[in-house]
């Protein structure tokens, strides 16, 4: 069935994983028209990624779903090894850190990737947004859509973030370059099972210190997700026979054989066509960086969407193309090293810095100024101007919350007092200084204000400077 086109001023969003449903959640708060299109009939199952790094449950804190991702997660158990010789080891993939002033989640939480959905799925429903499960994207010519419901809707913006296998990528001619090793398959299931403890996440090597089977307990579920270099599930009985005899499986549930996808494309913007998560990048689980990546590819695009600014949707693969680069050798690394620890900061991603794309700069980050964290004047869909030591002279508006940053004195409407000093260590001032925070939590902009020494008052900022890392 054919219909003639609509014309609408909207975005349309390709896939209902993590990182489309992230992106419609940024649309949605800011009332920006869109249409989120899922081609299965129902959200995705399966524990799949189930790490959520610390610069994610920064993003989820600001999307408002951060409190129920806490009560369903759990932080990664203790791994214990158990050996050929029957020696049993343990260890943790990292060693957990205490929260900071700047930093008040430092470490990864396990959520399985099913429930990630859902939970976002209703955070979206709470906003006023719905997943037009069902319904793919059929044909694309320019930003004109054609759904497989016979609709055509010619767009502003469309989104593909449809995974690895992306229609969208297909359709605007990309090239994912890479590789797909074949010969590493792995089955993954989510499974029941009597004979083992919940409280670690079981693993069993072979002599020469190769994978045989991991179980790892899922929070919030009587699952646990089953790892093993098998392609077929009729052989998984015999594996545990040989390695884990006391473990009998109850339920086998959601299964896949994973085949490593180290691929990714050279450019993330067709036009008015934009990929990301998945559609732009695929990672080795090594290291569980992609889901996250996906997720802060959206809240990076969301804003700049939503600001129609040509130039600045530039940025979006100026900045996330060589972070997914980035992140992609991590992850192949750590693939290759056949390496389960997880201790290397870059994981976090709270590193992460967009400077060498000429706007933009590091994570802004936490502190408390008395009951009110800084997390909390940015959350939201504003940019935020704090004025440490000064008075500025650009006035808020609904798009620019201004907040003056001082050490001592009352607190009141647009004043916040840094009682301890964390939030001038974090942002490193010493002397009167401007920071423009972005919507999506980076530094847009430093500026030194120089103050008047008669009359205290601000004068035009004079200087541009660059935050550095801290």
């Amino acid at each position: 069935m054919f219909t003639e086109p609509t014309f609408n001023d909207i975005v349309i969003i390709a896939g209902a994983g993590p990182t489309g449903l992230t992106l419609a959640i940024e649309l949605q708060r800011r009332g920006v028209p869109h249409r989120i299109v899922e081609r299965a009939d129902g959200p995705q199952e399966g524990s799949r990624g189930k790490g959520v790094q610390p610069r994610t449950l920064e993003i989820l804190e600001d999307l408002g779903v951060l409190q129920t991702f806490q009560e369903y997660g759990s932080d990664y158990p203790v791994m214990r090894v158990h050996r050929p010789d029957g020696e049993v080891m343990e260890w943790r993939m990292d060693e957990p850190s205490e929260p900071t002033p700047s930093v008040p989640y430092p470490n990864m939480l396990m959520v399985p990737q099913w429930r990630t959905i859902r939970l976002l799925l209703d955070r979206l429903a709470e906003l006023g947004g719905t997943v037009e499960f069902g319904t793919e994207v059929t044909g694309l010519d320019g930003t004109t859509v054609t759904l497989s419901t016979g609709e055509t809707i010619t767009a502003r913006y469309v989104v593909g973030c449809d995974g690895g296998r992306s229609t969208i990528r297909r359709m605007v001619g990309a090239s994912f370059e890479g590789q797909t090793r074949e010969e590493e398959q792995m089955l993954i299931a989510d499974v029941r099972l009597s004979g083992l403890d919940r409280d670690h996440w079981h693993i069993w090597p072979d002599r020469s210190q190769g994978f045989r089977l991991g179980l790892c307990p899922l929070p919030g579920t009587e699952d646990f997700q089953l790892t093993a270099p098998l392609t077929d599930l009729g052989d998984l009985p015999a594996l545990l026979a040989e390695v884990a005899p006391e473990v009998t499986i109850t339920d086998i549930g959601w299964t896949s054989v994973y085949r490593p996808n180290i691929r990714m494309v050279s450019r993330f913007r067709h036009g008015n066509v934009f990929l990301a998560g998945d559609a732009a990048h695929v990672h080795s689980p090594a290291g569980g960086q992609g889901l996250n990546t996906g997720i802060q590819d959206a809240y990076n695009l969301g804003w700049k969407l939503a600001s129609g600014d040509d130039a600045l949707l530039d940025t979006y693969e100026a900045e996330r193309l060589p972070v997914a680069a980035d992140v992609l050798g991590i992850s192949t690394r750590l693939h290759d090293a056949r390496e389960f620890r997880r201790n290397d900061p870059k994981l976090r991603q709270l590193g992460l810095s967009y400077a060498a794309a000429g706007e933009g700069g590091y994570r802004a980050p936490d502190a408390p100024c008395g009951p009110t964290r800084l997390f909390d004047v940015f959350r939201g869909t504003h940019w935020t101007l704090l004025a440490f030591d000064c008075s500025p002279s650009e006035a808020a508006s609904e798009d620019l919350h201004v907040w003056r940053v001082v050490r001592d004195g009352p607190a009141g409407p647009g004043v916040l007092v840094d009682v301890d000093g964390h939030a001038h260590s974090a942002y490193g001032v010493e002397e009167p200084t401007l920071f423009w925070v972005r919507p999506d939590g980076y530094v847009g902009r430093v500026e030194k204000a120089a103050i008047a020494a008669a009359t205290h008052t601000t004068t035009a900022a004079v200087t541009s400077a660059t935050l550095e890392p801290r």
